[in-house]
């Protein structure tokens, strides 16, 4: 797999659109509140810094919250409002805001996971302690069920009604059905060491990154196993398109996109978009409301991606330290990154040019 495209020339809509500034610590994870009104950055030192969607442009008044003693380790947008949850190497999942973070749990283990689904009134937190999954109400302080895995369970996801949730771990997969009383999931097995993982928003596949330079998959209908492979490197990085049909990964000096439609990925080759030759993709996100994707890179640039067209325009321009973290609002309007040399981004998507 290689890119292309020529190398892009380098402005990046950051200039005009946003802001950047540098921290300290690397850029463990972004993301923005349930009500896109805030963006937030953790960092390896234990702090968030968020930002109010009205100071996208002014980087300075950003404000540094501590949110763990010791790296965090997990973010997520908050069930509800305009807060952040977190989870630590010092076994806290956290409720951050630009005020406080406040302890919603406690346990023996890190806090390695955390992620959420909220719609009408259903208000679920799930937060991975080992080889359990923590499902939580609302509040977060407490605690439904837990889920026991055969091992460390490496990634967590929620289908796009709330009612499934999908855990990776070693020698595959299990699929729970968060409001059952049953303790027994739907194995979905493959050996070897499973990463990370992402579900198709129909709810028809499920896929996992490898310690190998592969992803797996299964479609969920019949339990089928898909392979997709070619890698020069680990896949760190995946997320399907709005609609299901493309499958966005990183593992190459492009973005590789894989065919979720016509049968695919089975016996079907990936889409390469363009992307900076001899550069790796470390991070990709897929906007929710239209057909573009966005990618990071070893050298620290970010690029936007028609995925029709293949048209691209540069966000930032590169600083030699890999992008770490990448982001979008749920209304699409903000978009953050940040880089393992601590440097964080903010572009406001809807301002006009």
């Amino acid at each position: 797999m290689s890119g292309q495209s020529s190398e892009p020339v380098f402005a990046g809509i950051v200039e005009h659109r946003g802001a950047e500034r540098t921290i300290d610590g690397h850029i463990i994870a972004c993301c923005a509140s349930h009500d896109n009104t805030r963006f937030a950055f953790a960092t390896g030192e234990g702090d968030l810094v968020i930002a109010e969607r009205a100071d996208v442009r002014t980087s300075g008044s950003w404000k540094t919250v501590e949110a763990h003693d010791g790296p965090v380790l997990a973010l997520s947008p908050d069930v509800t409002g305009n807060t952040f949850l977190t989870g630590g190497e010092d076994c806290r999942l956290a409720r951050v805001s630009p005020e406080s973070s406040v302890t919603l749990a406690k346990g023996r283990r890190w806090v390695e996971h955390v992620a959420c689904y909220a719609e009408g009134k259903t208000r679920i937190i799930a937060c991975v302690s080992g080889k359990e999954v923590q499902i939580r109400a609302g509040d977060g302080t407490t605690l439904l069920r837990t889920l026991e895995h055969p091992s460390t369970v490496s990634g967590i996801v929620f289908d796009a009604k709330g009612k499934r949730i999908a855990a990776s771990h070693y020698n595959g997969a299990s699929l729970w059905y968060v409001q059952s009383k049953e303790n027994r999931p739907r194995l979905l097995e493959w050996k070897g060491s499973h990463t990370g993982i992402a579900m198709h928003p129909g709810g028809e596949a499920l896929v996992t990154s490898m310690q190998e330079n592969d992803l797996h998959g299964w479609r969920l209908s019949d339990g089928h196993n898909m392979r997709m492979s070619g890698y020069p490197t680990k896949v760190a990085s995946l997320a399907f398109t709005r609609n299901g049909k493309w499958l966005a990964t990183s593992g190459a000096d492009c973005v590789v996109l894989w065919p979720f439609f016509g049968g695919g990925p089975m016996g079907k080759p990936p889409a390469e978009m363009p992307g900076i030759p001899g550069v790796l993709c470390t991070r990709v996100v897929t906007h929710p409301t239209q057909d573009l994707l966005i990618a990071g890179f070893a050298n620290g640039a970010v690029l936007m991606i028609d995925y029709n067209s293949q048209r691209v325009l540069p966000v930032c321009a590169p600083d030699e330290s890999a992008i770490t973290a990448l982001a979008i609002s749920p209304d699409g309007c903000m978009l953050g990154y940040g880089t393992e040399g601590g440097r964080i981004g903010l572009v406001d998507l809807s301002a006009p040019s």
